[in-house]
């Protein structure tokens, strides 16, 4: 990765006064000063007036001492080609950026800077004498509600991966912007740096995997190149989160909210919307999470502009990239573990490494894939990867969109098929919000067929991406499942039809009982399309059975 280059608050701070490291003088775990004495002063329940114990949290760059109400955070003395710790100046200065930064997107949360002193007596905290360390005060959280540990519990339900895709959609709209930014080269740094890691431990990154990672990567960058530079030229690449993990966003009365972004490098920090996002899919898509991921991922989607799309050519080396760092990161940081946590560590990191080449190779076939779609019925893909289309149809309450985002995940490349939905598309052209009720003036058929030649844009432009697609519509009328099929024909893509039955009570039912969805079908629209002449549907039919309502 790059040396650090702060661009906020003017000069380098402590640049004037200390030089870096000699890297090659660095200890391997890459600790410069020992911080003992304060980690243990803040370990002190004295120190904070409680008889309670305070709970020690590590990660590579920080230690972080929860005590009584509040949370101390300080930055660990160590030197990184990425991240600089290593004086007393330049923990002082990530600790007041941390405030700025990550405060502005988590409001009461950050308190401040809170020096730890040295006195006649010993060591404080604030007040008057010499600092020998500094600490980011916050407001302490249940730790249990960190999203890691949501997820650990099986509670990432649909309405909070919902608002967590709000929540990403709207830190990149508030994000700055900054045009002409290169970034194929800082990616590429990345990879080097990654590379020269990885080939320094042996013991945890096969060396043929190591350059065969490289290889992908190398040449999916420089194929990447001339997009990246458009995507930088249209305002896709912002002063952005940076660390966008589970365990940095936390639910505050009930909402996710996004805390600890990068601090310590604005260069880093300032990087393509996708490859921020990416952070998040893929900690999803790691820890098995994969119909999350997906919906994530198709609701930013929705909620972004149509040239996010041609994006997505990129998202394989952006996940592939991010899965790279967090491994090399997290291998960095086992100093300071051992015995049975020291060895689940590693498996972790050996996985994320193993993920980084599968995210990488998109040409590789998928040995198999399988999804069921009801209780009995189930399909697969096999042998070379290419794109698929999948349209699936039926009347409103059938279920395509509960099957399209229980299948979505299950083929394609990582974080699995788009959903192009023709509820959400007719909202999108309309001009309103997801859920807003539109007026009959939209469902005319001269409004049908602007919303069906939409999706099968969209749904061409995905494919030429390399990415799947699932084209979710009614697709009543045999002229509109003609065309889809045309769509995947002409991008040279494997095509699958799916048509959803259901008898009327349980259409009616289901119409009936749906809260906060975009589709504005009623029983009375269900009882009117069932008088449809539906032709002669070739497309595999099936009654959809949601398991999950039984």
């Amino acid at each position: 990765m790059p040396p650090r280059r702060r661009r906020r608050g003017g000069s380098i701070p402590g640049s004037a006064m200390t030089a870096p490291p000699d890297p090659s003088r660095t200890p391997a775990d890459h600790v410069v000063a020992d911080q003992s004495a304060v980690f243990a002063f803040l370990a002190d329940p004295a120190t904070h007036g409680l008889s309670e114990p305070v709970t020690r949290i590590d990660t590579h760059g920080a230690a972080v001492f929860l005590a009584g109400p509040f949370a101390y955070k300080v930055k660990r003395a160590v030197f990184f080609p990425f991240m600089d710790f290593s004086t007393l100046e330049k923990r002082r200065a990530a600790c007041a950026a941390e405030v700025e930064i990550s405060g502005a997107g988590a409001p009461g949360l950050y308190l401040g800077v809170v020096p730890i002193v040295r006195t006649a007596t010993g060591l404080a905290l604030g007040g008057n004498g010499e600092a020998v360390e500094h600490a980011v005060k916050m407001r302490r959280f249940d730790t249990t509600l960190t999203l890691d540990k949501v997820a650990e519990r099986d509670e990432l339900a649909p309405d909070l991966v919902k608002a967590l895709a709000a929540a990403v959609v709207a830190a990149h709209a508030a994000a700055p912007v900054l045009r002409g930014f290169d970034t194929a080269s800082r990616l590429a740094s990345y990879l080097a740096d990654n590379t020269k890691e990885f080939a320094a431990r042996p013991e945890l990154f096969p060396p043929e995997d190591v350059a065969r990672l490289a290889r992908l990567s190398e040449d999916a960058l420089a194929r990447l190149t001339p997009l990246l530079k458009a995507r930088s030229d249209a305002g896709f690449v912002r002063r952005c989160h940076g660390d966008m993990h589970l365990r940095n966003i936390v639910l505050l009365d009930g909402r996710p909210v996004l805390f600890d972004a990068i601090e310590f490098n604005d260069d880093i920090a300032t990087c393509d919307v996708l490859y921020d996002l990416a952070f998040l899919l893929m900690d999803l898509w790691q820890e098995g999470l994969t119909k999350q991921a997906n919906a994530v991922f198709n609701r930013y989607l929705w909620a972004s502009d149509d040239a996010q799309i041609e994006g997505l050519k990129a998202l394989p080396v952006f996940l592939s990239l991010r899965a790279a760092i967090r491994s090399k990161v997290e291998a960095a940081g086992f100093s300071h573990l051992a015995g049975e946590k020291r060895a689940q560590a590693e498996w972790r990191v050996r996985a994320e490494f193993a993920q980084a080449l599968r995210f990488a190779d998109v040409e590789a076939p998928p040995s198999k894939t399988v999804a069921s779609i009801s209780g009995t019925a189930t399909w697969s893909i096999a042998g070379p990867r290419r794109p698929t289309l999948c349209a699936v149809g039926g009347l409103s309450g059938s279920g395509k969109s509960t099957w399209a985002a229980n299948m979505a995940a299950s083929f394609g490349l990582a974080p699995g098929a788009v959903i192009v939905r023709s509820d959400i598309e007719r909202k999108r052209l309309f001009g309103v919000g997801e859920t807003d009720r539109l007026p009959s003036a939209a469902y005319t058929p001269e409004a049908g067929e602007r919303v069906y030649e939409r999706l099968r844009t969209l749904a061409r432009r995905v494919l030429a991406t390399g990415y799947s697609v699932i084209v979710d519509a009614v697709h009543a009328r045999p002229h509109e499942r003609d065309a889809i099929e045309k769509v995947a024909q002409a991008a040279g893509a494997r095509f699958y039809g799916w048509w959803l039955d259901a008898p009327e009570e349980e259409l009616v039912r289901r119409v009936d009982a749906r809260t906060g969805d975009a589709s504005d079908a009623d029983a009375a629209v269900v009882r009117h399309q069932l008088a449809y002449d539906l032709g002669d549907v070739r497309w595999h039919r099936t009654e959809f059975i949601d398991l999950a309502r039984r």
